[in-house]
């Protein structure tokens, strides 16, 4: 029975009597539990008493002695976040030097720096510091070049930071880093005026990437038939020198000569499809007879008379 009293106490005291003595601890300001990126203030009779920005717990009555108690009740608790905010102004109007009407947007992180300017200094810090960085952008940005402004936003976005943080600053609200993010044209006119240079630029390097091309081509197909005439005329004059070489070759033998053209002439007789007779060497009047004969008939081809054959 002892063990399961002291169990009972235990969880009593855990879970219901600590955590109401703290509730009540708390309510009366003896201590207070300030989270990370947090800032109290604590005001008394329109005085400032105590800033704590430490995370973590603090006895109040180590800090505010005995204004602990009557903080609670008479006085006020501002409770401020001091975490890195960050904010967009976006087409801030701008003019170039040549005169063309531009807009920027800017990036910008802010940050309390010190909670009681900014609690009590200005009803309005983080507008104020908007219409700040605005109205610096406008006043350092303008009557810059048009090149500068669309290739130099790294020099553009130090200029604003340096411009507005020392003015920030007395408001309690520090300026952090600034980034130029957009440069681009407001007049709709212009925009237009420059979408169709650059379509009308892009067709004529268009057009002049084909010309080219085509003109590559005419020079390389050009150069190639050229090329190739001049192959195809060496080669034709080549066949005839191996003709006449051979032939000279053959000439040298009288009797190699005659058996090469009689092989040709009856190779051409074959060829020809020609109806060939042979007679005998002596047939006396047979040719005549023959020839006569043809004539009075319509012969499939030709005839070919050939002396010479040896009678059976």
């Amino acid at each position: 029975m002892s063990v399961l009293l002291a169990a009972a106490i235990t969880f009593v005291a855990s879970f219901i009597v600590i955590p109401i003595l703290f509730r009540l601890l708390r309510f009366f300001g003896l201590y207070a539990t300030v989270n990370e990126g947090q800032c109290y203030v604590y005001v008394l009779f329109g005085k400032v008493v105590a800033v704590i920005d430490e995370p973590g717990l603090h006895i109040l009555l180590f800090k505010l002695g005995l204004k602990a108690p009557i903080v609670r009740w008479l006085g006020r608790l501002y409770i401020l976040d001091m975490r890195i905010d960050q904010q967009y102004l976006r087409s801030q109007p701008v003019n170039s030097e040549e005169g063309a009407p531009m807009g920027i947007g800017i990036w910008y992180e802010m940050f309390v720096s010190d909670p009681v300017a900014f609690l009590f200094k200005n009803a309005d810090p983080r507008g104020s510091l908007a219409a700040n960085v605005s109205n610096s952008t406008v006043r350092c940005l303008s009557n810059l070049k048009l090149a500068d402004m669309l290739q130099n936003r790294h020099a553009m976005s130090q200029t604003v930071r340096a411009e507005v943080s020392p003015q920030s600053h007395e408001w309690g609200y520090k300026l952090g880093s600034v980034y130029i993010r957009k440069v681009h044209f407001r007049d709709s006119q212009m925009i237009e005026q420059i979408e169709e240079k650059v379509v009308n630029r892009l067709r004529q390097v268009t057009s002049s990437i084909k010309q080219d091309g085509a003109n590559q081509v005419s020079i390389i197909t050009s150069t190639a038939e050229s090329q190739a005439a001049v192959e195809f005329a060496k080669a034709a004059a080549m066949r005839p020198r191996i003709v006449g070489e051979a032939l000279n070759q053959v000439a040298a033998d009288p009797d190699v000569e005659a058996a090469m053209f009689e092989i040709l002439e009856i190779q051409k007789i074959i060829d020809s499809k020609a109806r060939v007779t042979l007679i005998p060497e002596h047939g006396g009047i047979l040719p005549e007879l023959l020839a006569a004969t043809s004539r009075g008939t319509e012969p499939s081809g030709p005839m070919v008379i050939a002396k010479g054959a040896g009678a059976g």
